[in-house]
């Protein structure tokens, strides 16, 4: 009688069962009012002058900018909670950005704008967000499609073996590169995990169904001496 053909069955359905998240027991994010949209790999947010006392809501993960209009000039960002305190630019390409690392509400000033902004989580159906011990048994048993989303740099630097690099700046423009998986297994990474749920959110919103997120990126995954090719 052949067992390990039979365990790594069973191993790949209980992933599939515990992995994935029931529409039942998940809150879809879809219900929840997301500011801005996400352009070129950042959340753009617009801020008008009607905005005197914004509610903005994110997912941890986005790179936020603020886009503001001409009427506006010299604006300074405060977000003290997340240590944020600076100049913004009238020219948006020049425009910084902000990485919503922490979940939780902060309030913000913008010029004479005084609001709060809301960091949650990203949940959608068949998505999950995995450790590397889990990520590894992702791809040891169920060989999914590995997307790295960092740059070509950090790339050559290290990265997972078989992994396909396409940079969370270009997924959307790039997205038919990927029209295939759209009903397969994939795992996305990046450096701690916040680009990839960025790319994750993308890849969902063009269809693709079944997405696992490495949740604290290679950088875990290097820290648990994974192999990482260079």
């Amino acid at each position: 009688m052949k067992i390990k053909p039979i365990i790594t069955i069973t191993l790949c359905l209980l992933l599939f069962v515990k992995g994935y998240p029931q529409a039942s027991e998940t809150k879809p994010t879809s219900t929840v009012n997301i500011s801005g949209t996400v352009v070129s790999g950042y959340r753009v947010i617009p801020i008008t002058m009607a905005h005197k006392d914004p509610h903005i809501t994110v997912y941890r993960g986005d790179y936020i900018k603020f886009k503001f209009d001409k009427s506006f000039s010299n604006l300074k960002l405060s977000i003290p909670e997340l240590s944020i305190d600076q100049k913004l630019p009238d020219n948006f390409d020049k425009a910084p950005y902000f990485k919503m690392k922490t979940t939780g509400t902060f309030a913000f000033s913008l010029g004479d704008a005084n609001g709060d902004i809301t960091v949650v989580e990203y949940h959608q159906p068949n998505y999950k967000a995995v450790s590397s011990k889990e990520a590894k048994e992702v791809i040891n048993n169920i060989h999914p499609l590995i997307l790295d989303v960092r740059t070509p740099m950090e790339y050559k630097m290290g990265h997972i073996e078989n992994s396909v690099l396409i940079p969370v700046q270009d997924l959307q423009t790039r997205i038919k590169e990927l029209s295939q998986y759209k009903n397969e297994n994939i795992l996305v990474y990046c450096a701690t995990g916040n680009r990839s749920t960025v790319a994750s959110k993308i890849l969902f919103d063009n269809g693709f169904k079944r997405l696992f997120n490495l949740r604290y990126g290679i950088y875990d995954w290097s820290k648990k001496k994974y192999p990482v090719v260079r």
